[in-house]
């Protein structure tokens, strides 16, 4: 059974979102397109969905700006401008991406005293979102991963997808992702080969190839 995960395809993390993602919304043809030719048996989305006071905001750490580290749940935390709070636009998913098209939303983020970048666990390492077991009752093998942004939520959810859903094969497809920053999109796409993903095309995948691409990826 082969799945496509698009993670975090939402307004907060395109154009005008509240942590926008450089050229974050070019993902979304991309993802449109896979969903229609990708000869996917099951398409599932990951969904951030904070309440207003998660404490991964820079606006709930006293004199703290966004961008700066800080901590949260005793552990090392980026600080974020608030983004994708519950039942607010910049939650929703973009209005271009074919919603239609997806069988599953696991939303993620909920509990305010840690943040979750995996679409399968909280940064704790410790919670569960319930996507693995998700895909591991679907029988799901091959799993396809893509979205935003490259050197967060992305790699954590493949990492994790690798760890947590056993026999899968995992591909990245990097032509559909954009990350945040240059150097961390290099090294997290090395890390994640490194780890065992194969790292492919839209063009590849539609193609049937399932060579590791060796081609140049959007940054």
């Amino acid at each position: 059974m082969k799945c496509l995960l698009l993670v975090d395809i939402q307004n907060g993390f395109c154009s005008r979102g509240n942590l926008a993602v450089p050229d974050g919304e070019a993902v979304v043809p991309v993802a449109n397109r896979l969903m229609v030719e990708g000869g996917y048996d099951l398409v599932v989305a990951s969904q951030d969905w904070h309440p207003a006071d998660h404490g991964s905001f820079a606006s709930q750490h006293s004199g703290r700006h966004p961008f700066e580290m800080g901590t949260l749940h005793g552990k090392p935390q980026m600080l974020w401008p608030d983004h994708c709070v519950q039942g607010t636009v910049d939650a929703d998913f973009h209005p271009v991406l074919d919603i239609s098209r997806i069988d599953y939303v696991q939303r993620k983020g909920e509990d305010r005293t840690v943040d979750s970048y995996s679409a399968f666990r909280d940064n704790d390492r410790e919670a569960l979102t319930g996507l693995s077991k998700y895909l591991v009752d679907a029988a799901i093998d091959e799993l396809d991963i893509c979205g935003l942004a490259t050197d967060y939520c992305v790699k954590d959810s493949v990492l994790d997808a690798m760890l947590l859903v056993p026999g899968v094969r995992v591909r990245v497809v990097v032509d559909a992702c954009r990350g945040i920053d240059p150097d961390g999109v290099t090294a997290a796409i090395a890390e994640m080969s490194a780890k065992g993903a194969q790292i492919v095309t839209s063009a590849e995948v539609l193609k049937g190839d399932t060579a590791t691409s060796a081609h140049l990826f959007p940054r």
